[in-house]
């Protein structure tokens, strides 16, 4: 890649791994290329994984994340590999939902985002978290997540 504008980009069209934790891991943002309007951005990860720290056992969700840019998107190979690094990270559904959308926030200041969380059964009951930070921009389209309720082999 030649233009400046993308030359801190280390992990784009590189050999990259997901790191050992999500502490560690990079998130990379570039410029957002639209400010002269509101506009929604949307990354789904439904093979998302976990660890329970308390049994060790995997823990698995569908996760949506939705966001209005401000000054910065986020580099979507450097999000899939963030999110990966949760996959031998021990913490509870809570913890790890909303630790993600933080993270995106303290990262990109965006004008708003939400992240819903949509767990899979633990103990036979399914945990579903959702976060929003600041307010959504008036007149912006935010479809549904598109995420049915659990409803096992109904």
């Amino acid at each position: 890649m030649s233009d400046d504008r993308y030359s801190k980009l280390d992990q784009l069209g590189s050999d990259s791994f997901a790191a050992a934790t999500p502490e560690d891991a990079r998130l990379e943002r570039v410029e957002n290329p639209a400010t002269d309007a509101d506009y929604l951005i949307r990354f789904t990860c439904p093979e998302f994984t976990s660890i329970c720290p308390v049994t060790g056992q995997p823990d698995f969700a569908h996760i949506v994340i939705d966001y209005a840019p401000q000054r910065w998107i986020v580099e979507s190979k450097s999000l899939k590999l963030y999110l990966q690094s949760f996959r031998n990270h021990g913490a509870f559904h809570e913890a790890c939902t909303m630790m993600i959308g933080q993270r995106l926030v303290d990262e990109l200041a965006p004008k708003w985002l939400r992240i819903g969380g949509y767990w899979y059964p633990r103990g036979g009951i399914p945990i579903d978290i959702f976060g929003q930070w600041g307010e959504a921009p008036a007149g912006l389209w935010i479809p549904d997540q598109g995420v049915q309720p659990y409803r096992g082999r109904g």
